[in-house]
């Protein structure tokens, strides 16, 4: 029997690779910038929230529905019965992804033409029909060995799908695209599918080489369709808004007197800030990932201690680290886009959106949190507020405010998600967060961000940055000793 590993070791595991994949990412992000320009990434954007929308809809919440069932019936000791929850989530990944694959492979040329606007991505959109199904039985896959708590396992396959991506992707590119937008985005879709072509097959044969027999038939259909279908929902509506966004935002932009370029500009913020934005949040991604099926299986079996235990540090975690990294952000938001994307333009809009991290880190353990804990219907009803409130306001302000009123919308939306959901995590779990903390910390942060601006240099504006918020935080006791204990016990394996 596998050794498990504490769920600390398993997300600095994690945390590792999805840094190392995060930075991939954003290298590419970066080369295909330069390669096809600001317009060309805007357009490459369009196509790929296109393609996500298809995918959320064909994923159906299979993945978290096989990580969370999965998780359950490990916490309640029952290993057997695993080969049936994977047989169920494969047929219902099949059908879904089947149905919506043909769907989208005949809309193409309807969707190119009348929501993008350039018949060019007539074939990458196929290209994304094509792999869908592939790429959802990865999902499947990824999900269970989540729960098992197989995170090496799985780390060195997610690397090797990248490595295949950036391989195919660049050769491609390079000897078959040039400088051509519509080619770049088949290029980019080629290269996904081909890895998670990869990733499938390398998973699959692990899982077969675990030879774990299968108990008596179980049913899952009831329990998969309860789990899956909120989650569905819940994707699909999440999905379908940020696409009718990304459509929608340059024409209602192009509609504000003081925007000349709408789609470089649209292109800029979400494919060349977002990116840097969100970054640092491969850490925390990766503590999401990992408390969705710890909080199942404790929530399976009665744990309600260790339950609270885990939200009380999760959300304390998301919120100092989120806090550090939003100061840094902001302090050196211009020397990261010139240095990346040689934009200054860049760094004015990530210093604006870094105010923000603290509540959108925080906002993606707090959701992880509730789904683990078999909160997705309360999800869902949050997200079909925010999503209609997020189309209201950017229908209303991008033609007479511009940008402004996209990050009014931006903050606004997410700021109300955040909140619904964390005052339901506290309500489930009996917690309750003083409120002196979030403020101390901030205001630490803001005289930290304020000092650390004195200084002239990159290099020395992060250590004072860091030095005066540490110092702070330990003064404002913060930062406790109980805190620095518990690190302590971390790196004893305690």
């Amino acid at each position: 029997m596998r050794r498990k590993l504490p769920i600390f070791y398993s997300a600095l595991l994690l945390t590792g690779v999805n840094l190392l994949l995060r930075l991939v990412s954003t290298s590419f992000q970066v080369h295909i910038s330069a390669r096809i320009g600001a317009a060309g990434v805007g357009l490459l954007q369009l196509v790929m929230s296109v393609g996500a929308l298809a995918m959320t809809a064909g994923m159906a919440g299979v993945r978290t529905a096989t990580m969370y069932l999965t998780a359950e019936e490990l916490g309640k000791k029952r290993p057997q019965n695993v080969t049936w929850v994977l047989s169920g989530c494969f047929l219902y990944s099949i059908l879904c992804s089947g149905v919506i694959a043909l769907g989208l492979y005949s809309a193409a040329p309807f969707l190119a033409q009348n929501w993008i606007g350039d018949p060019r991505t007539v074939d990458a959109i196929r290209l994304y029909a094509v792999f869908m199904p592939l790429v959802c039985l990865c999902g499947c896959m990824t999900g269970y060995f989540t729960a098992a708590n197989r995170i090496g396992t799985l780390a060195a396959v997610e690397i090797a799908e990248q490595l295949c991506y950036m391989a195919v992707t660049m050769t491609a590119l390079q000897f078959w695209a040039g400088h051509d937008p519509g080619r770049a985005c088949e290029a980019v879709v080629f290269g996904s599918g081909i890895s998670a072509c990869l990733t499938l097959s390398c998973l699959v044969i692990l899982r077969l080489r675990e030879r774990q027999p299968a108990g008596p038939r179980i049913p899952v259909r009831r329990r998969l369709l309860h789990t899956a279908v909120p989650l569905a929902l819940s994707d699909d509506l999440k999905a379908g808004i940020s696409t009718t966004e990304n459509l929608m935002v340059p024409k209602r932009l192009a509609l504000f007197p003081g925007e000349l370029t709408p789609l470089a500009t649209f292109g800029m913020v979400c494919g060349m800030v977002f990116p840097v934005l969100m970054f640092p949040a491969a850490i925390l991604f990766a503590l999401a990932e990992l408390l969705i099926p710890e909080l199942a299986r404790c929530n399976a079996a009665g744990s309600q201690r260790r339950i609270r235990y885990l939200v009380k540090r999760g959300l304390r975690v998301a919120m100092l680290y989120g806090c550090a990294c939003s100061g840094l952000m902001y302090l050196l938001s211009e020397a990261l886009c010139m240095a990346l994307y040689d934009n200054a333009l860049a760094g004015s809009h990530l210093r604006r959106y870094s105010i923000l991290i603290p509540m959108l880190y925080c906002d993606a353990i707090t959701d992880a949190m509730t789904k683990g804990l078999g909160q997705q219907k309360a999800c869902v009803r949050y997200n079909i507020l925010t999503s209609s409130l997020d189309v209201l306001f950017l229908f209303l302000l991008l033609p007479k405010y511009g940008m402004d009123g996209y990050f009014f919308s931006f903050t606004v939306t997410h700021l109300i998600n955040f909140l619904l959901s964390l005052r339901r995590l506290l309500r489930i779990t009996g917690l309750h967060i003083p409120f002196y903390i979030p403020a101390f910390t901030c205001s630490a942060t803001l005289i930290a961000v304020l000092g650390a601006g004195l200084m002239a240099s990159p290099v020395g504006r992060i250590v004072a940055f860091l030095g005066l918020l540490g110092s702070l935080l330990v003064l404002l006791h913060i930062i406790s000793g109980e805190d620095i204990r518990w690190i302590k016990g971390l790196l004893r394996k305690k």
